[in-house]
């Protein structure tokens, strides 16, 4: 995975630290907590999925952690191959081992009437460890890329957009879920009581993310977004959630552990949070997004291209 590109080089990007989002994503049993969150968001994907007529040949799932999206898509698209890319080589490997795991399952059920089931390197032929802004495809070899909860780990989204753009044949759809600045509100706003420090990645904005796709090369972007709210019982779990979701891999984060009194106010302002339930709020901000890659209108030297349906005039 390369990290030779500066985020200071784009200009709606934050300064994420993209080594540190490999760290942070490498204990799959510690991610797992939050993987609830990403299977509501998967299935309301899937709803507006259902609303765009679409047979792909082959899917990408960028940011597929351990995997449970690939089964999902190719549940929907049963003729379609299905990789999967992910930064995290750990979570890669817990999704190898989890559909092998599954595979000799369905082998053990079937193997009265297969006489071959392929090998665990069959398997795992569709998981790719990578880099969403360098991806190891060739150009015009996807028909849908599909990211779920993943983009705003990367310090350059409209990069990340180009590339998809590049992987996709003409017509072919991009879909994908991020958060958006709303997120974790309520922790930003404790820790603005504590210091100037930057403990809550920046989110980007939904409109911004529309500007990015048009400037990439996409056809009328759609965007919008909806607000969940998680509820906690108390302060321990929801920093716990937080740091399940990926934690702080801002290249300007402190290095150091907040002091005891530090600590302690952090915990009092969350605490004055508690709703009249008793619960503590955590928001999220879920942006969704697709666009579809348009018939290009110029050759790559730049001349314009023009196109007759000459069944119009007959």
């Amino acid at each position: 995975m390369s990290t030779s590109s500066s985020p200071s080089e784009t200009s709606q990007s934050a300064p994420i630290d993209l080594r540190r989002v490999r760290h942070l994503f490498s204990q799959p049993a510690l991610v797992r907590e939050s993987e609830f969150m990403r299977r509501e968001i998967s299935n309301r994907m899937h709803e507006r999925l259902a609303l765009v007529k679409l047979a792909p040949q082959r899917v990408l799932d960028a940011g597929c952690g351990t995997g449970p999206d690939i089964y999902t898509l190719q549940q929907r698209f049963t003729e379609a191959t299905v990789f999967g890319l992910d930064a995290s080589a750990p979570m890669l490997s817990m999704a190898k081992e989890q559909r092998q795991s599954a595979q000799m399952s369905v082998n053990r059920l079937l193997k009265k009437w297969l006489p071959f089931t392929g090998s665990g390197d069959d398997l795992a032929s569709g998981l790719i460890c990578g880099d969403f802004a360098q991806l190891p495809l060739g150009q015009n070899t996807v028909d849908l890329v599909w990211s779920n909860l993943a983009l705003h780990w990367h310090p350059q989204p409209d990069r990340v957009f180009a590339e998809w753009r590049r992987v996709l044949r003409v017509d072919g759809l991009l879909m994908f879920s991020c958060f958006g600045p709303d997120t974790f509100k309520e922790l930003r706003n404790a820790f603005a009581g504590i210091d100037d420090g930057a403990h809550i990645l920046p989110f980007v904005d939904m409109h911004d993310f529309g500007d990015m796709l048009v400037n990439a090369g996409f056809s009328t972007p759609v965007m919008d977004m909806e607000t969940i709210t998680v509820t906690y019982d108390t302060v321990e779990k929801l920093l716990a959630d937080v740091r399940a979701w990926g934690g702080n891999p801002l290249a300007t984060r402190g290095r150091g552990l907040l002091g005891r009194a530090a600590a302690a106010r952090l915990r009092a302002a969350l605490e004055a949070t508690r709703r009249a339930d008793g619960k503590l709020p955590l928001t999220f901000e879920i942006v969704y997004g697709h666009a579809f890659r348009p018939v290009p209108k110029t050759t790559g030297s730049g001349e314009s291209i023009v196109r007759w349906d000459l069944g119009k005039n007959r």
